[in-house]
């Protein structure tokens, strides 16, 4: 009977070293949502920034993508997915922050938040500094295949006044167009002449109409491989992709035009409901690294507003005039615009794809 009592009790402790052995051999996960092509992973020698997060920590990151501002916010609110971390744009910020949809960052995990230039903190979106840290920075331009142009068109854009060449009927089926509504209502208002945070429903309207007299092929992830292999002749996209692509093309060039653009900020943010708020945190603080920074700016082409990351750079990837740009008066930066406008422009937006078709 003793035998047996021993035998039991053998086998109950080997249980519990097995579980405890399996409970602590889990990894704590952390899911993070992100835009396409927007983080180093590990190719031409720069650095794979989650594989290297997950042997730092020990953890097991789950990486999805999302196309646009609109489709991260749609998935948030409809709270069917639980992210930790995500990376909208200025105006979506300023949105989630008024809609409760962001937790308050602890600082204090964020050490490395001391990179940052003064001048991207406290900014409009986010202007007591408590739901975000800023990621990268750009601008939007016309990217355009200067073999694919006429010699009057090739003129006409270099010393382009506004986005009016994106109207073009010498192209088509070869002229993109940003494949989300904020983008590209902002390229119609600036080419009319408008704010592109106008609530104006006059002035919205008519850059609806604008989008909807011309055949674009709308896109976002697309751009990638359809600029690169002669596919477009001309589009509209952000600076730091087009320089990803003009390094597998020598004919892509990239202006912006004279009447103004959008100058964007995109951040670092932990929703209400992330279940792994602390890793997140964890998260953050690793992506403002000095060596992971410059990895990621360096790789992707878009602009840091880190300046430890700055101080590792190449000079000519810092003093590029693309990417690193002297603001002009006439950039303007996205702001969260009232719902009734918003739901103007997704129904606008409705039929303009509808008659794209």
């Amino acid at each position: 009977m003793k035998k047996l009592i021993s035998l039991a009790l053998a086998f109950a402790m080997m249980i519990s070293v097995v579980s405890l052995f399996s409970a602590c051999s889990q990894k704590e996960t952390l899911v993070v949502c992100n835009w396409g092509e927007y983080i180093s992973d590990g190719e031409d020698g720069y650095m794979d920034v989650v594989a290297e997060f997950e042997k730092k920590y020990n953890c097991k990151v789950e990486y999805v993508v999302a196309e646009t501002n609109e489709t991260l916010y749609s998935l948030m609110k409809s709270g069917s997915v639980a992210y930790d971390v995500v990376f909208p744009s200025d105006y979506m910020v300023e949105k989630m922050i008024r809609e409760d949809m962001l937790s308050e960052i602890d600082f204090e995990n964020i050490p490395n938040y001391q990179n940052i230039l003064p001048a991207f903190k406290g900014q409009a979106y986010d202007p007591d500094e408590k739901y975000s840290v800023p990621y990268f920075w750009g601008t939007v331009g016309i990217v355009y295949n200067e073999k694919l142009l006429s010699e009057k068109d090739l003129k006409a854009v270099e010393n382009a006044e506004d986005f009016e060449i994106l109207w073009s009927k010498d192209y088509p089926n070869r002229i993109m167009m940003f494949n989300n509504p904020r983008d590209a209502f902002g390229v119609a208002l600036k080419t009319l002449g408008y704010s592109q945070n106008t609530t104006d429903e006059k002035e919205i309207r008519a850059a609806a109409d604008k989008l909807k007299s011309q055949k674009f092929l709308y896109y976002m992830d697309e751009f990638f491989t359809a600029m690169p292999n002669d596919s477009l002749a001309l589009g509209v996209y952000y600076a730091g992709d087009y320089l990803t692509v003009a390094a597998e093309n020598e004919n892509l060039k990239f202006v912006i035009p004279k009447c103004g653009t959008n100058i964007f900020n995109d951040a670092m943010c932990v929703p209400k409901n992330a279940k792994n708020k602390s890793l997140a945190e964890k998260f953050i603080n690793f992506m403002l690294e000095p060596e992971v920074g410059r990895d990621n700016a360096e790789y992707l082409g878009y602009s840091s507003p880190n300046a430890a990351a700055l101080e590792l750079m190449e000079e000519d990837v810092k003093n590029d005039p693309i990417a690193y740009p002297e603001r002009q008066d006439s950039w303007e930066a996205f702001r969260d615009l009232p719902d009734e406008t918003n739901a103007l422009m997704r129904d606008l937006w409705a039929e303009i794809l509808t008659e794209n078709k």
